[in-house]
């Protein structure tokens, strides 16, 4: 067993662990001002949400992974005059009991919350939002191209 783990606020060293030391966490932890990190778990929930934007010819589609959220739990609103969406949402704490013991938390809870800047040409009335198996899907639909004048023939008279 090694000095340097408990040095750092680590209690005990299990060699059978799939755990990786982190020979950071305790300066991490300092400066969050405990050892829980649950600052740190809290708002990676923020920098989780993955969330993907592609332009096809007719809308501008948006779909976030937000596994075991219900769609009341998510909110999609229109900010700044109507040229920013703004997707956010609650991942809730899971109910522990005193007599729980937890071995490891990964998954991300906390609030997160997602920002784009839209562009001029969407029909911002025309949005519409489905969520299915955790993904939740915004379309925003696109104004159609204004077309380029064509010239006008005209004929020459007698």
């Amino acid at each position: 067993m090694s000095i340097i783990p408990s040095f750092l606020g680590r209690r005990s060293l299990d060699p059978f662990s799939l755990e990786v030391w982190d020979p950071f966490q305790a300066f991490t932890d300092l400066a969050i001002g405990g050892p829980s990190g649950q600052f740190v778990r809290e708002t990676s929930a923020v920098a989780n949400t993955q969330i993907d934007w592609k332009e096809t010819p007719e809308a501008h589609i948006f779909k976030a992974d937000l596994p075991g959220l219900k769609k009341e739990e998510v909110k999609i609103e229109l900010e700044e005059g109507q040229i920013v969406l703004q997707i956010s949402g609650e991942r809730s704490k899971e109910e522990e009991e005193k007599n729980d013991k937890w071995h490891r938390i990964e998954r991300s809870r906390g609030k997160f919350l997602r920002r784009f800047r839209l562009p001029e040409n969407v029909k911002v009335e025309e949005i519409k939002a489905s969520m299915e198996n955790g993904v939740l899907t915004v379309t925003v639909p696109k104004q159609p191209q204004p077309q380029p004048p064509q010239p006008k023939s005209i004929e020459i008279s007698c």
